[in-house]
């Protein structure tokens, strides 16, 4: 007969993160709507790094939001986009779990702003993850998105943000937040750009020398003036 001991609490994932929207309509100038911002997000008490570039740390998970403690320095992929008087504006995020054609996994991000509305700035959005997928040659798993809309108040400055918060990437030490490199290149090594540029002929003529106020025009023997 089995026990029925008590069950072993889920692992942590290394890299959690989470999806967030938030809009603020009615800023005295585009600084204090995107402070506004910031703060309907739960960032107005954090360091932020605003990170650029597709791929996300290595063991990444999406999570439900979490409070942050005041003060902390925070990883975030963020897209604000900015409206005033009555104009509109969307700001969407968006990431996708996949996997190599090695079968290793990993996961990407993207982001987007428009002054679009809302159906068509997440339509663009997902059309632009899907291209960061086939760029990489990489399968998708599962993903989300995260699209907001502002319309500015009038004479106000206005901000939709989305926002991909990831509170312990920073953490991650050594090689635990990357991967291996992949088997094939998926861009030109530096060493053909060198060589190619190596066998090119360079046929462009020197510069004449420039003519100094004052100084005396430069002539060949046939009389023609050369300076500039």
């Amino acid at each position: 007969m089995f026990g029925t001991g008590p069950t072993p609490a889920a692992a942590a994932p290394a890299c959690p993160g989470w999806l967030m929207t938030a809009v603020a309509p009615w800023g005295e100038n585009a600084e204090d709507a995107y402070d506004q911002g910031l703060v309907e997000l739960g960032l107005g008490d954090s360091r932020l790094i605003e990170v650029q570039g597709a791929f996300l740390p290595m063991g990444f998970e999406a999570t439900p939001p979490q409070a942050l403690p005041m003060g902390s320095l925070v990883e975030c992929h963020i897209a604000t986009a900015y409206a005033f008087n009555g104009s509109s504006a969307c700001a969407g995020v968006a990431w996708a779990a996949c996997t190599t054609p090695e079968g290793e996994e990993c996961a990407i991000v993207t982001k987007i702003t428009t002054e679009l509305d809302y159906e068509e700035t997440e339509s663009l959005l997902k059309r632009n993850l899907q291209r960061r997928l086939a760029s990489r040659d990489l399968e998708v798993i599962s993903f989300d998105v995260a699209v907001d809309e502002v319309t500015a108040a009038q004479q106000h400055y206005g901000v939709a943000m989305a926002v991909l918060i990831l509170p312990e990437s920073l953490k991650l030490s050594g090689g635990q937040n990357v991967g291996r490199v992949r088997g094939a290149g998926l861009t030109r090594k530096a060493t053909d750009a060198m060589a190619s540029a190596a066998r090119r002929v360079d046929t462009k003529a020197p510069a004449a020398p420039a003519m100094r106020p004052g100084g005396r025009r430069q002539q060949d023997d046939s009389g023609t003036d050369f300076s500039l």
